[in-house]
């Protein structure tokens, strides 16, 4: 049985892919960089069925992708550098680890330290954003077997991924563990994603620190960081 695709664009489009997450399972969805694999963050099996689809070590912590700034405020805190990097990248391709509020619990995977901090990314991508708004924050990482090259186009991250996991409501749990067939419950295609995968800024401290490279260079973000007149971060 084969995965969905479902055009993103299209009249129950984004009802279908809300209504598969509500239910733990794993949607593939287009983003400003590359295609993704989403799932909510609150359900502990769907977590773990990212992580058994990507082939993902547990001991790297998803990040999380919000729609608005009420979903940040939900998640993380923001220090200055954080405040003064999101106010100029986001929406866009930079991802903030930053402290968690004291109310957000989900268990992301990553080492014991990862229950105190949060990678947030606010997408600049219509779908993503509305599926944020409509079902709240998605733990989201790229659409790809872990070390492999990123998945730019929705028919390529059907292709593979192969079988869905059973459906959710029918007394089933959305991961079967040691299953080689899981998959995502549906894709929904928005074109092509090729962009370059988010920078990756981690903001606890005095400093702010760049943990990846990617889209946005870092001269650019020390300097947005340390803010006017400022040393670089």
């Amino acid at each position: 049985m084969s995965v969905p695709v479902v055009e993103a664009s299209g009249p129950d489009a984004l009802e279908r892919a809300a209504r598969a997450l509500q239910d733990g399972l794993v949607v593939g969805i287009p983003t400003d960089t590359v295609y993704g694999l989403a799932a909510d963050p609150f359900s502990t099996a769907a977590v773990e069925a990212v992580f058994a689809i990507k082939q993902r070590p547990v001991d790297v912590a998803l990040p999380v992708l919000v729609g608005d700034w009420e979903q940040v405020g939900s998640l993380g805190e923001l220090p200055g550098r954080a405040q003064r990097l999101a106010a100029r990248f986001w929406p866009g391709a930079l991802t903030l680890v930053v402290p968690r509020v004291p109310g957000f619990t989900a268990d992301l995977g990553g080492p014991p330290t990862a229950r105190r901090t949060v990678g947030i990314r606010w997408p600049d991508h219509p779908v993503v954003v509305a599926l944020c708004r409509a079902v709240g924050p998605l733990a989201v990482t790229s659409a790809n077997r872990h070390g492999a090259a990123p998945i730019t186009t929705a028919a390529g991250v059907a292709a593979a991924f192969g079988t869905p996991p059973p459906e959710a409501g029918a007394g089933r749990s959305p991961l079967t563990t040691g299953d080689d067939n899981i998959g995502p419950g549906l894709v929904l295609d928005g074109g092509t994603c090729d962009g370059v995968p988010s920078t990756v800024v981690e903001c606890l401290g005095p400093a702010a620190r760049c943990l990846r490279a990617g889209a946005i260079d870092w001269a650019s973000l020390s300097e947005a960081a340390a803010g006017p007149g400022a040393a670089p971060a």
